[in-house]
């Protein structure tokens, strides 16, 4: 069998596509440098057990397919920086009645460059072209440094030529938020609003009324649960307006639809809001003013749950630490991605002129309990940050759904994943698990989907009392 036979998607391109019988023990960098070559370039597709030139299939039975694939994770790891985006699959076919893998890696064009290779201490760059790999000239570093470290996306000059009667939205928030005060042009021309020829910079463009291009997309939705996976979805509003208006609809927006409740302490009443205004407001403002412009396609995210909202902005911490999870939030660092819209939205007195203004957020939860302490985190493409319910008595528990990579299970379901991943960090019920799929506590779910997977090594039963619980085998199912 070929590979043209299961794929229908394939593309075909030399400059786009990688085979490997399988992964050479020996000579580590041969194939790594391919990935590192990929996310250089302008990604690619990497399959493993596809003999090369051929595209004839060797595959791997289920064991030696998942062995392979932790091979790969593990080496990628170790020695490529920074990581480059990618997704992992596993293919089934069948050959005379025998069931057989190959591994689909897709790379992504990393948003980062260069991706470097570093192999016993000694660091390399490669680049993909014409199909070969190859490590890359001094001016390809360049360019790519040039496009990584890229002059800011808002401080370029555009074509579009200033107009101060274009700035009503901006004038009239500036005033709101510093006691009347007029917006001077003078301020803005200081600050390189716009040129000497008057052309403004991109920054400056996307606070012109009227503007309603995809760089400002913001996209706020409303679940009925904890999590996406499962429960229904309240509502999706896309919105795209300029930056003045970006914030103003997110506020309002959240405004509407969060609780607002009268708690009675120590003999007082007090008015208790899902969310502090004044944290809520900080987090927009982040997200508004350190997201990356140059990423289209993408969208600031308003994720509102039952116990928390979820306030994410593409790209990750502008030259800063890829901090994963925290709740330090006053130790995270990160430089200005973007000088310009930072500096109009100090100038309005919205943001900090030095810091992140985390500091706040934290001030306004400093009473909240342990399950209500906001958090980050943050990758390599995006950060989230995530402000607890305050009328939700449960608060935000640990046991996070994470995303999970495994090879398909025999005779499988299209509830394993989302099966698998909710019981990766807690041993759940039966009817905890049809809850959460949203489906009912049937036979067909506990013989066909759960006890299927006990079968087969990915849950682990276990009783305690007369409940039986389930919880994911890590050795088989991994977390992204």
């Amino acid at each position: 069998m070929y590979l043209e036979e299961i794929e229908n998607d394939i593309c075909m391109e030399s400059d786009k596509l990688e085979c490997k019988a399988m992964l050479n023990r020996d000579d580590v960098v041969g194939w790594l440098k391919s990935i590192a070559g990929f996310a250089n370039a302008s990604g690619g597709v990497f399959y493993i057990g596809v003999e090369d030139k051929t595209n004839k299939l060797i595959g791997f039975d289920r064991k030696a397919a998942d062995n392979e694939r932790n091979y790969f994770n593990n080496k990628v790891n170790e020695h490529l920086t920074p990581r480059p985006v990618m997704n992992i699959s596993f293919i089934r076919y069948e050959i005379k009645d025998n069931e057989r893998f190959i591994i689909r890696v897709n790379v992504a064009e990393s948003s980062v460059k260069p991706v470097i290779l570093k192999y016993k201490n000694v660091p390399s760059i490669y680049m993909r072209r014409d199909g070969f790999t190859g490590g890359a000239t001094y001016e390809e570093i360049i360019e790519m440094s040039i496009k990584s470290s890229r002059s800011q996306y808002d401080v370029q000059i555009s074509d579009v030529k200033y107009d101060p009667k274009d700035f009503s939205t901006l004038e009239r928030f500036y005033s709101e938020h510093n006691e009347g005060k007029k917006l001077r042009e003078k301020a803005l021309g200081s600050m390189g609003f716009f040129n000497e020829e008057g052309f403004l910079a991109n920054g400056a463009v996307m606070f012109k009324d009227g503007y309603s291009e995809g760089k400002t997309e913001v996209q706020c939705s409303v679940f009925s649960g904890l999590n996406k996976g499962s429960e229904r979805i309240v509502t999706i509003n896309r919105f795209s307006g300029n930056l003045i208006e970006d914030i103003e609809y997110i506020m309002e927006f959240v405004d509407q639809r969060m609780n607002h409740t009268i708690i009675k302490k120590e003999n007082e009443r007090i008015n208790l809001d899902s969310y502090p205004k004044r944290a809520l407001f900080e987090g927009v403002i982040n997200a508004i003013a350190h997201r990356d412009y140059y990423l289209d396609g993408t969208q600031i995210q308003i994720d509102m749950f039952k116990n928390r909202i979820e306030i994410s902005s593409p790209g990750g911490f502008y030259r800063g630490e890829k901090i994963g999870k925290t709740y330090d939030l006053s130790g995270v660092i990160s430089k200005r991605r973007n000088e310009l819209i930072s500096s109009v939205l100090v100038m309005c007195n919205v943001m900090e002129a030095a810091g992140t203004g985390f500091d706040k957020i934290t001030e306004e939860y400093a009473t909240a309990d342990e399950k209500h302490k906001p958090y980050i985190f943050s990758s390599s493409d995006h950060f989230t940050l995530v402000l607890p319910d305050l009328t939700y008595d449960k608060g935000v528990a640990e046991n996070d759904i994470p995303e999970i990579t495994f090879m398909p299970s025999k005779d499988g379901t299209e509830h394993d994943e989302k099966v698998l991943a909710f019981c990766y960090n807690q041993a759940r019920k039966a009817s905890e698990i049809a809850e959460y799929l949203g489906i009912s506590d049937s036979s067909y779910l506990r013989k066909k989907v759960i006890e299927n997977l006990v079968e087969n090594g990915y849950l682990e039963k276990n009783k305690v009392s007369r409940s039986t619980f389930y919880r994911t085998n890590r050795d088989v199912v991994a977390k992204i």
